[in-house]
């Protein structure tokens, strides 16, 4: 029998089956691979950038050597044994962490954002210009003491050494992906001016009342332009915006102390009737943006919006009301929330404590500036609220070319020129204007400039209105504490280092913007409180609306003397709450404000307090419980005023229900809660927004006060509405019920048991950069959440929410911390996300969960627990 030899030398063919199996495992193999490549290299990029936190590092420019221990949150504990190296460890460490965010807030403080991310940022960019915070923070750093300025050098040297070592993707993950758009950006060296520039971003993020003064005048225009007449307006905005209810809220100071003035050479920045310098003050651009509408919004985001919930809690007790026999004192301050946090922990040692190093310190700071801003010594720990004192006013200038009027002469404007540069763009130069005043802004937003389009009917101004001509042009101008040189940079060592009230009155002294305010406590078993910061006198006006520029009996005429602001020191009750609300009664010597928070969270802390103490002795634990109250006042009120209300549908019914057992806790789990706050939005847009003139529904403490007022008076008039063709109160209410139920069925379902306020009510974490990039892929690397929360709008557990736009979190409780002065080991914090800034870093986020709950982390400070909780030891020492 023969073999065919081509029968035996080919293989058999495969089935087609086969060969697509082949394929199909060829086709896979190959994205496999790429996957696992594409996988590695993201993992590549990203995990270069983390720090090192674990063995030896040499670096030009230290005297000595530095230990840098962290414990199992990343937390480092820095110790040095000089303060150059101290502040130079600190900085280093700070850019090993957060080096990207250091990057641009200095980049958004100096107005040189579109240098980063292109022309999008040049209107932003214009606007921070205008207001000139880097040229005030080149000048602070000018006057600075040698002592000082020698701390802010060593930071920058320890920032810049950190730059040396690293470039692009090393440094962070976002400037892998900033090189896509702009590959030609490489970092500057860090400077003192970069630092302290931050400080006004932050006063800017507390500014005060400038929103509301401008929300009154625009709506005084608009009322003033239909049928109603200016008593009728003047009513109205005083109805809306009404004064603080001091028979019902509590005040911080009720009664003021005697203590020793000051023996220091401590001085109060000199008051200066014109502001700033002719070179700091800056105005209007000549250039037309594409989005000046958005301006402030943009900033907002990049530097904190003063929205729903900013604010803070602050208190203190003393010994004689706890049960070691010591002072007790518990911070949250409320801010804008951000990815990273705005806060930074951090512990600076010197390992000798003399004259030369004097720092035994830990708290927060913030990266990108030296020492720490609210923490403890090894004697004395202070906390920040924000003081809600008026320091900006707005001014309507009469101007004629580059002139404008004052006092019935012309003089001349300022002006100045300054060049944008555009990442991938051409140059823009910019004109800058300003008066005596300060930087003119109307141009710049369209908020502004409607104010300087029609500016008498929101002008605040005694007697009749002066014949102006119709051809004549305005602009608004700012004047603002915080665009005039200041010392708030030393301030914050001097808190660092205070042994005893008086030295802490001397750093609140130095304490001038942002104004804030200062709770004390020490190892003495002494409490005590200080109004710090640069708050002015006026003339004629009160800062309430605009004020004629033209018009010098308008102006500021100096500062408050420090030896007169308001000062509690051991009080008879043994406590001091801070809030927001407002300091003391209206028969204190000086104007402060009209815009005070209107005490609600004061109040509830205040009879929290007073509960527990009248129970037992307070504990540390009841501090932290007493921060995640979440009691809603005004719900408690709405629960009240529906109890008689006929509403339509069975589910209608079946959820107002709820609200008959409901404790008037926002907790995360309540079904209640979801529909309280919901009932809450419906009824606020339903009484003042669904109008054919809407009125504002910002500010939802006001709100409470205004809509209580209102539950007291079935009668008033605003509970009508023809737009919606509801004549009175019950139906209002019933409406807002049936509304209200509408809207969260439609969420959650109909089933009112399945219904929870966490989700409703949840924080999504967003990168300020590229987490808002508008591209998925990229927003999903830097973003995180949601995740659920409790608390809400002007509860104590502040976690704000904007009404009419969505329930989720805006503002939070930026961090926690309860301090025990019988033993600093015992002390607890927390803060909203985590140490690092490294996106996929193991601390990115490690502390949200617990923040959410209401945890709080031990707070390790002695040498002994310090070395019993760190888990990374870093030694950094010098080159060579």
């Amino acid at each position: 029998m023969t073999t065919d030899p081509l029968a035996i030398a080919t293989p058999s063919r495969p089935s087609r089956g086969v060969r697509i199996g082949r394929i199909v495992f060829l086709v896979v193999a190959a994205i496999v691979v790429i996957a696992v490549a594409a996988t590695f290299f993201v993992t590549w990029t990203i995990q270069r950038s983390f720090p090192q936190t674990e063995g030896a590092v040499e670096l030009e420019g230290l005297t000595s050597t530095v230990t840098v221990q962290r414990d199992a949150t990343g937390i480092p504990t820095i110790t040095a044994d000089s303060s150059h190296d101290l502040f130079y460890a600190e900085g280093f460490v700070h850019a090993q962490d957060r080096f990207f965010e250091m990057d641009f807030r200095r980049h958004v403080t100096a107005g040189r954002v579109a240098e980063m991310f292109g022309e999008s940022q040049a209107g932003t960019d214009a606007f921070l210009r205008t207001l000139g915070w880097r040229k005030v923070a080149e000048q602070e750093v000018a006057a600075m003491d040698d002592v000082t300025l020698g701390y802010y050098e060593a930071y920058a040297e320890g920032v810049n050494a950190y730059l040396a070592s690293r470039s692009g993707a090393e440094l962070s993950l976002e400037y892998a992906v900033l090189g896509m758009q702009n590959p030609e950006y490489a970092p500057d060296p860090w400077e003192p001016a970069d630092s302290v520039a931050w400080l006004k971003a932050m006063a800017w993020d507390l500014r005060g009342n400038i929103e509301d003064e401008t929300e009154r005048a625009l709506l005084a225009a608009e009322l003033n332009s239909g049928e109603t007449d200016a008593a009728a307006t003047d009513a109205l905005l005083e109805k809306l915006y009404p004064d603080y209810p001091f028979d019902e809220n509590p005040v911080i100071v009720p009664k003021i102390s005697t203590v020793t003035a000051l023996e220091t050479d401590a001085k109060q920045a000199a008051f200066t009737p014109s502001g700033t310098d002719g070179d700091v003050q800056q105005a209007l651009t000549t250039v037309e943006w594409e989005e000046t509408s958005s301006v402030i919004e943009a900033v907002s985001v990049l530097v904190g919006d003063v929205g729903e919930g900013i604010g803070s809690n602050s208190w203190v007790v003393s010994g004689d009301l706890t049960e070691t026999g010591m002072p007790l004192l518990a911070n949250d301050p409320h801010l804008g929330a951000s990815l990273p946090s705005v806060w930074y922990q951090v512990q600076l040692k010197c390992a000798t404590v003399s004259e030369e190093c004097p720092f035994d310190v830990g708290g927060f700071s913030f990266s990108g500036l030296p020492g720490i801003v609210i923490g403890h010594n090894q004697k004395v720990a202070w906390g920040f609220t924000n003081l809600t004192t008026d320091v900006t006013d707005l001014y309507i200038e009469r101007v004629e070319g580059d002139e404008y009027w004052r006092d019935g002469a012309l003089v001349p404007l300022e002006e100045s020129t300054e060049t944008i540069k555009v990442a991938g763009g051409d140059d823009i130069e910019l004109t800058i204007r300003s008066t005596v005043h300060g930087p003119i802004i109307s141009g710049l937003t369209d908020d502004f400039t409607a104010i300087a389009d029609d500016p008498l009917p929101g002008l605040a101004i005694g007697g009749a209105v002066p014949a102006l001509e119709d051809e004549a042009e305005y602009a608004v101008s700012l004047r603002w504490t915080a665009l005039d040189p200041g010392t708030t940079a030393t301030a914050i060592f001097a808190l660092s280092t205070a042994q005893d009230f008086d030295d802490f009155r001397h750093a609140a002294s130095l304490f001038d913007v942002p104004a804030q305010n200062l709770v004390y406590a020490d190892t003495e078993d002494n409490i005590g409180y200080q109004t710090p910061g640069r708050l002015p006198i006026r003339g004629a006006g009160d800062g309430w609306m605009p004020q004629p520029g033209w018009d010098s009996t308008y102006d500021w005429t100096g500062f408050i003397p420090f030896e007169e602001l308001p000062v509690s020191y051991n009080p008879t009750s043994g406590y001091i709450v801070t809030a927001n609300n407002a300091i003391v009664t209206d028969d204190y010597e000086y104007f402060l404000s009209r815009d005070w928070d209107y005490g609600y969270r004061a109040a509830r802390i205040a009879y929290l307090i007073e509960r527990r103490a009248a129970a037992a002795p307070l504990t540390a634990e009841d501090m932290r419980d007493i921060q995640m109250d979440s009691e809603m006042w005004i719900g408690k009120q709405l629960a009240a005023a529906m109890g008689d209300v006929e509403v339509s549908g069975a589910g209608a019914r079946e959820a107002v229900e709820l609200l008959r057992s409901w404790d008037a806790q926002t907790t995360a789990s309540s079904g209640a809660a979801a529909y309280a706050n919901v009932l809450w939005s419906n009824l606020v847009q339903n009484i003042f927004g669904a109008r054919e003139q809407p009125l504002p529904i910002d500010g939802q403490a006001r709100l409470f006060a205004v809509v209580a007022d209102m539950l007291e008076n079935p009668s008033d008039p605003l509970w009508q509405n023809a737009e919606l063709d509801v004549d009175g109160m019950e139906e209002m209410l019933a409406l807002s019920a049936e509304d209200a139920y509408n809207e969260l069925s439609a969420i959650q379902g109909t089933a009112v048991d399945r219904w929870n306020w966490g989700d409703l009510h949840a924080i999504t974490l967003t990168s300020d950069t590229l987490g808002t990039s508008g591209i998925a892929p990229v927003e999903a690397l830097f973003n995180r959440g949601p995740f659920p929360v409790s608390g809400g709008a002007s509860v104590v557990n502040a976690t704000g929410w904007e009404l009419g736009t969505s329930y989720a979190t805006t503002t939070v409780p930026s961090m926690r911390m309860v301090v025990d002065l019988s033993d600093f080991d015992a002390s607890t914090w927390i803060q909203l996300t985590g140490t690092s800034g490294h996106a996929f870093h193991e601390h990115y986020i490690d502390q949200t969960a617990d923040w959410a709950a209401g945890v709080q982390r031990p707070w390790a400070f002695s040498s002994k627990a310090v070395d019993a909780a760190t888990v990374d030891t870093l030694v950094l020492s010098a080159a060579g």
